[in-house]
Formats: C-alpha cells, structure tokens, sequence
C-alpha cells in the first residue's frame, strides 16, 4: 500500500567553538518523530545555493535554541557586558533560511534563539541581558532541572498558540538571559509573562493564512505545534 510520506522537518543545529562540532539536543528530533515528522539535521553552512536546496526539500523548519546570543550588531546596537557568545555561523545559517522560508512559504517554528534570530531578522531588537536591563522581571533562568515549570505566561485569546494550548494560561519552563524588545515587521505578540516581558510572537494573518491553504501545510504546521508541546514538557 502506497502511503504518503511524513513530513520532513528541518532543525538548525548548534555549533561548540572549542571542539568546532555541529551538535543538537536529542529532544528536538525526538518531538519531531513522536509528533509524526522525519527530523533532518541542518548543519551551519552559512551558504545561499547549499541551504536553498536543502530547504526547498523540507515540509517545515524548526528553528531551535542556541547555547550563543544573536550578535547585537545585526540590530544596531552596541555588545552588552553580560553578553553571551556569539556564533556567526548561526546567525548567517539562520538568516539565509529565514529569507527562503519567507520567500518560499514554507511553515516555521522558532524556540529561543530561534525566536530572537526571527524577530531580528524582520528588524525587531533584543534585550540583551534581562537581569540588568530589566531589574524588575522575574527569573527566567530556572537552571536545573530543565524540565521542572518554573513561571506562568498569559496567551493571547484568538491566537493560534491559545488554540493549541487550550487555555490563555500556562506554566512552563524557562531557559533565556534575553528576550524581544521591540517586535520585527508582521509579527505580533502573543504570549507575555507578569513582568510584561513577551514569550511568544505569531507572524500576520495573512502570513498564517498563506501557510494554511493546503492540507499538507496544515499537517506539517500541527506537527510544529505539536512539537513546541513536547519540547516545552522537555528539558531544553
């Protein structure tokens, strides 16, 4: 019997300068797989013809985490003193699949970093050390155990993330120094925490609505969905 074949997800990895490895959390693929998708591991080739072709092969793109920080120049702005590391072959790799997912339609999901690169890269800024640019927020570095719910965050009602979570509130674990600041072109927020801080963006209707038209869009983007449900419940 001929099936079709399940979606195929891109997921960017990450990169460790001091052993120069590409490497990736096991949780990504495996929310992926248990969510019905076939991960497949891009590797931080920051070159235009080479991503091109392997994105025009994938269903949908996962953006993850990083253990760098989006380089405040790409914004305009000056590096902070708590900066973390920066990995210009994560920013480069990012940005390259960022324009051919937008110019391809192609579904997207973006977890921290990835988040941060998505909001940068449509001309959004970030707060490059909660702690000491916002005194007044709440700890959202919970350290271990990754997977405990450290914090609540408030949903916006009629937004597509309340409608896969079910509710306008959640818990949920939190693992970030940084965070939007001001929000990139056709994005808008969607999720904050008490301390206002935003958690969450969606892109503009008619970005989403491009996604939906087609039935296999709509299962790649449950997939996506389904996959920011495993990895929130995850240790990431």
């Amino acid at each position: 019997m001929n099936r079709e074949r399940a979606p195929l997800i891109g997921i960017t990895m990450r990169y460790d300068a001091e052993s120069e490895r590409f490497y990736l959390a096991r949780t990504y693929s495996e929310a992926v797989q248990a969510a019905g998708g076939v991960p497949v591991h891009i590797p931080l080739i920051p070159d235009e013809s080479y991503l091109a072709n392997l994105v025009g092969r994938l269903d949908g793109v996962l953006l993850p985490g990083s253990a760098s920080d989006v380089d405040p120049l790409l914004y305009g702005h000056e590096p902070h003193g708590k900066l973390g590391s920066v990995h210009p072959l994560r920013d480069k790799t990012d940005h390259i699949i960022l324009e051919i997912v937008e110019r391809r339609g192609t579904p997207l999901l973006a977890i921290c970093y990835g988040l941060q690169a998505l909001n940068v890269w449509r001309g959004g800024t970030l707060i490059q050390d909660i702690a000491s640019e916002e005194p007044a927020a709440i700890k959202h570095e919970q350290g271990a155990p990754r997977d405990r719910r450290s914090h609540k965050i408030r949903l916006a009602g009629q937004s597509r993330l309340c409608e896969y979570a079910g509710a306008s509130e959640a818990f949920v674990n939190s693992h970030h120094h940084q965070a939007l600041k001001t929000i990139g072109e056709n994005l808008r927020a969607v999720a904050w925490t008490s301390d206002g801080l935003i958690e969450a963006t969606c892109p503009s209707p008619a970005i989403a609505i491009l996604f939906s038209r087609r039935t296999r869009r709509i299962v790649v983007l449950r997939i996506l969905a389904f996959c920011l449900l495993i990895i929130e419940r995850g240790a990431l």
